[in-house]
């Protein structure tokens, strides 16, 4: 799939400010979609809407106040008319001084699950009623490998602290199986990306805690403990994968190329788990 296959599409990304969602929309632009991008940070939304065309949509939204998502979709329906493609990657990882911890904390399940589980349902609801309407829609979770299998024990020496994030996870995936079954009929697919390791400011957080937890890291960089924990010792292919490959696989989905497919979850990690 190439080209520009999304051509008169109209794209609404959540957390597009950086990493994944920054790699997802410069590949949707590519596609020829139209996107409209927002971010918690705003200035970091437009920084990415700016880096691809100064016609950009974009805005800063919290995803775990409805109110701003629907602010943020009449917007884009006063400028465009219709929303095709939701894709919903505003994510966190704990919670402040979560690369510092151990175990977790209770604002680390408060502020996953706000964002991750809660935030991902407020910007599918948003959009659905208008989905409906049309009969038509693609609607894209990000999720992560971390939510399809336990972490197992040779990671046990860092404690606890990521187990509400890889719950959270979990959640978003069980959550795109069930919209997609409540959907179905109006047309709309449901599925959700699994990204594996990508150096972005959630594993650079991970790679610190890392580090934080275990003295024989002590003289290694974020980046180091990443290639060496992350990609040498889990991936079957010896590399990391990009924001954009995640791009990649978000426009198959946001694409006709998967018309027959809905409630799946997609593995894009380098073969790190392979369920």
């Amino acid at each position: 799939m190439s080209g520009k296959d999304l051509s008169g599409k109209i794209a609404m990304i959540t957390g597009a400010g950086s990493g994944i969602g920054a790699g997802i929309a410069r590949v949707l632009f590519e596609r020829g979609a139209t996107l409209a991008l927002c971010d918690l940070f705003g200035d970091s939304a437009e920084k990415t809407a700016e880096s691809l065309s100064n016609d950009i949509l974009h805005d800063s939204v919290d995803v775990t106040k409805p109110e701003d998502l629907e602010n943020f979709r009449d917007k884009i329906l006063d400028k465009h008319g219709t929303i095709d493609i939701l894709v919903a990657n505003a994510g966190v990882i704990g919670a402040k001084g979560f690369s510092e911890r151990k175990n977790y904390s209770k604002d680390d399940w408060d502020n996953t699950f706000d964002v991750n589980v809660i935030g991902m349902v407020n910007s599918a609801d948003a959009i659905v009623d208008h989905m409906k309407m049309k009969e038509y829609g693609k609607i894209i979770n990000i999720a992560s490998h971390g939510g399809r299998k336990p972490r197992g024990l040779g990671d046990m020496h860092r404690g606890n602290v990521q187990t509400p994030y890889l719950v959270s996870k979990a959640a978003a995936i069980q959550y795109t199986h069930l919209l997609a079954i409540e959907l179905g009929s109006f047309n709309i697919n449901v599925n959700a990306v699994c990204p594996g390791v990508i150096w972005t400011p959630i594993w650079e957080a991970i790679a610190i805690n890392h580090i934080e937890q275990n003295p024989n890291l002590k003289n290694k960089t974020p980046k180091e403990v990443f290639d060496e924990l992350a990609v040498k010792a889990r991936t079957p292919l010896g590399r990391g994968q990009t924001a954009e490959d995640i791009g990649k696989t978000v426009a198959f989905f946001a694409s006709e190329d998967s018309s027959e497919i809905t409630g799946q979850a997609l593995n894009v990690n380098g073969g790190a788990s392979l369920n």
